[in-house]
């Protein structure tokens, strides 16, 4: 059983979605096939479909980025109390989130599926990998944070590489209308074992921060 607190919301002016259908987009069900709510399961259909959709959004990515964005996941980070040594930035695409995170961490790992959009993200700061997050190479529980922007969540892969104790972020910049989507609720449940923690709306946003229980 997990027990998450509701904080109050942020409001943050001109907040508008990057996908006003995010319920009908084609990612919604493959997020859930990620997460073991729905099936088949992630599979290496999945995994290329989703790199190759990635690879060709890459070149427009930067369009989707904004400082209203920006500003659910700083919430995220602040409210949460989110920091410390080692954290695993997955999804990181372009780098758009990298440097908040290494304001916080000493060691900001970013892994991406897409070639196409590690291309176009910075060398600096955190350490650049192309991976699928549903097998990572990293060791058994050596991260203290794991941060999903707008990104599929793969439980039993993020239950094997965090320490004990860890974090898990999740944000979604869209709310509900974001694509990969899931309410911090179906977060905690999918995830093995007991958590706590808080989560909130910013915006149009929300997000939720999980420590192991």
């Amino acid at each position: 059983m997990s027990a998450i607190e509701q904080l109050p919301a942020l409001e943050i002016e001109g907040h508008t979605p990057s996908q006003p259908k995010g319920a009908d987009h084609p990612m919604r069900v493959m997020t859930r096939r990620a997460a073991g709510l729905v099936g088949p399961p992630w599979d290496g259909d999945a995994r290329a479909e989703v790199a190759s959709l990635f690879d060709s959004l890459a070149p427009e990515w930067h369009t989707r980025t904004s400082e209203t964005r920006a500003q659910v996941v700083l919430d995220a980070l602040d409210r949460g109390g989110v920091g410390g040594g080692t954290v695993l930035e997955l999804g990181s695409g372009i780098g758009a989130y990298s440097s908040p995170l290494a304001e916080r961490f000493e060691r900001v790992v970013a892994l991406d599926l897409s070639i196409e959009m590690l291309r176009l993200a910075a060398d600096e700061p955190g350490l650049r990998v192309l991976a699928d997050s549903a097998s990572l190479p990293v060791a058994d529980g050596s991260a203290d944070a794991v941060v999903l922007i707008n990104m599929l969540l793969f439980p039993d892969e993020i239950d094997r590489v965090l320490a004990p104790g860890g974090v898990v972020v999740w944000v979604n910049s869209s709310g509900e209308s974001t694509p990969i989507h899931l309410l911090p609720d179906e977060v905690a449940e999918a995830l093995p074992g007991a958590w706590s923690g808080v989560a909130s709306r910013a915006g149009i946003g929300l997000w939720t921060v999980l420590r192991r229980e």
